[in-house]
């Protein structure tokens, strides 16, 4: 399902648009993730940490365009 991460350089070329949907999508593999882990089906624990600070990443660079 996730093997890509992407990085915080590659998510600063990103207009805002973008990082909205990127946002919408990493919530979903997120929402994904825990579910599979719930059910014990999630192979790599450490897939939802990596989500998450994807989501912190594009959350971070939404609220500094905002300023």
């Amino acid at each position: 399902m996730f093997h890509e991460y992407m990085e915080f350089k590659e998510l600063q070329k990103k207009t805002e648009k973008e990082l909205q949907a990127i946002l919408s999508e990493y919530r979903e593999k997120l929402r994904l993730a825990r579910f599979k882990d719930a059910n014990k089906q999630l192979k790599n624990i450490r897939e939802i940490r990596t989500i998450r600070t994807v989501i912190a990443n594009v959350l971070t660079l939404l609220n500094l365009n905002k300023k």
